[in-house]
């Protein structure tokens, strides 16, 4: 048995699909994520990062509002469905519920626009990351759909 947990959220958008993945995969972070939800920080700052956000390998530094920062991995690009990426390396409050987490985001056709979906498979770290997931995933849900009006914001004109 695994102590894996997915966390999923979707919405659809008058875009393309190819326009949706290359804006979003170049969109700023700090755009994206630029206010706190409950327990989860907004994202202060990028660091690290050497040219655009678009080869697999990539590797950066996000640093939390709450002075935490976790390393991020591109680990996948294929345009225009999905690009995927690993966390590790947390640190301020969050290592005590996230060891590390794979995250994803997919694009698929939806009518005339598209479908943009998010996911995070969390590996919770140990006993209190296990107890707290339930909590967790409703505050991760909560801080995707701000960032999910934040992609309508910025790429829906």
């Amino acid at each position: 048995m695994t102590d894996d947990v997915a966390l999923r959220y979707t919405r659809t958008y008058p875009l393309e699909v190819a326009e949706a993945f290359e804006r979003l995969l170049e969109l700023d972070l700090t755009a994206l994520f630029d206010r706190r939800y409950a327990a989860i920080p907004r994202i202060a700052a990028v660091r690290d990062q050497e040219g655009p956000w678009r080869s697999p390998g990539q590797t950066r530094t996000i640093v939390l509002a709450d002075g935490g920062t976790m390393r991020e991995e591109l680990t996948a690009v294929e345009s225009p469905t999905r690009f995927t990426y690993r966390i590790s390396g947390i640190t301020g409050p969050m290592k005590h519920l996230i060891a590390s987490l794979d995250g994803a985001w997919t694009f698929e056709p939806a009518g005339t626009g598209v479908r943009i979906g998010w996911t995070w498979t969390v590996r919770p770290a140990g006993r209190l990351g296990r107890v707290a997931m339930p909590v967790f995933g409703r505050m991760w849900r909560g801080n995707a759909r701000q960032a999910f009006d934040n992609i309508e914001r910025h790429l829906v004109r």
